[in-house]
């Protein structure tokens, strides 16, 4: 169980900055730009990756990236968080099991995180794990309940409305309810935000299925993967190691998921669709 000893929000940067921009052939105006802040993620006192991250959920931002990168093996391993904010960024310090700060000291990348990174700190092939284990079969979702919840999505991302620059994951049900929606500068820091908020909430992962605005990268994947997520559903297309490590793992992978279509690139027995689906009505 943890306990959150965290700051509390307010003493982090505002997520969004206004500035002054020139547009052509306009007078000088405001605009809200998305603030990206480097966040280090410290276990027992010991800094293992510093992302660039927008500062807010954090908690559940440190909790989602320790578990769905395999640091720890469950919630269970973290006893407390806690947030120390400076000029330089903010530190988000984990208070793990012993048995975990082992386990982080035998695999420890020391890693510096771009927006984008994938294998940033790796510093060998040997060191990559692609092989998750398999989805249990489940009911999945149809291309129809995967639209209604991307035409949900949009007004659930006041950052994104701002800048334009956020990515944003949800969490649907199996109705295409859109029930929660993380933000972020980064695509895998939206996910472990949204993964992290259901680890803190003690909420399943079986029943119901991500939506996320960018393309499926296969770090998404193994994210979803590892926590036992049975279908991931992105707006843009996936890449081939993505949907290898879909099908591999037996998880439903859909892509270009826009408008009144959606492309499956990965269906394992649920209630899933042809390889691609126009639905009529959404």
């Amino acid at each position: 169980m943890i306990n959150n000893d965290s700051q509390d929000d307010d003493d982090l940067p505002a997520p969004v900055r206004l500035l002054s921009v020139q547009r052509l052939g306009a007078a000088p105006s405001d605009d809200h730009i998305a603030v990206e802040t480097p966040v280090a993620l410290v276990f027992n006192g010991i800094s293992h990756a510093v992302m660039m991250a927008t500062p807010a959920d954090l908690e559940a931002f440190a909790l989602g990236f320790a578990v769905s990168e395999g640091l720890l093996t469950s919630p269970a391993e973290c006893f407390g968080v806690e947030l120390k904010v400076s000029a330089a960024g903010v530190e988000v310090h984990l208070h793990v099991a012993a048995s975990a700060e082992a386990r982080l000291k035998e695999t420890r990348r020391n890693l510096v995180g771009r927006t984008g990174c994938g294998l940033c700190g790796i510093d060998s092939l040997r060191a990559l794990d692609l092989a998750p284990g398999h989805i249990a079969a489940t009911d999945r979702p149809t291309a129809v309940t995967i639209l209604k919840a991307f035409a949900q999505l949009p007004a659930r991302q006041p950052l994104n409305a701002l800048t334009g620059a956020h990515h944003a994951a949800g969490w649907a049900t199996l109705d295409g309810t859109l029930l929660s929606v993380m933000e972020d500068v980064g695509r895998h820091n939206a996910l472990d935000k949204l993964l992290g908020q259901r680890l803190l909430n003690k909420q399943r992962f079986d029943d119901g299925f991500v939506v996320m605005s960018s393309r499926a990268s296969y770090e998404l994947v193994l994210k979803c993967a590892r926590l036992g997520v049975p279908t991931l559903a992105t707006i843009s297309a996936p890449t081939s190691l993505a949907v290898e490590i879909a099908r591999q793992s037996g998880m439903s992978l859909f892509g270009f998921c826009r408008g009144q279509t959606a492309v499956n690139y990965a269906d394992h027995g649920g209630t899933g669709t042809n390889n691609q689906a126009t639905p009529r009505t959404v």
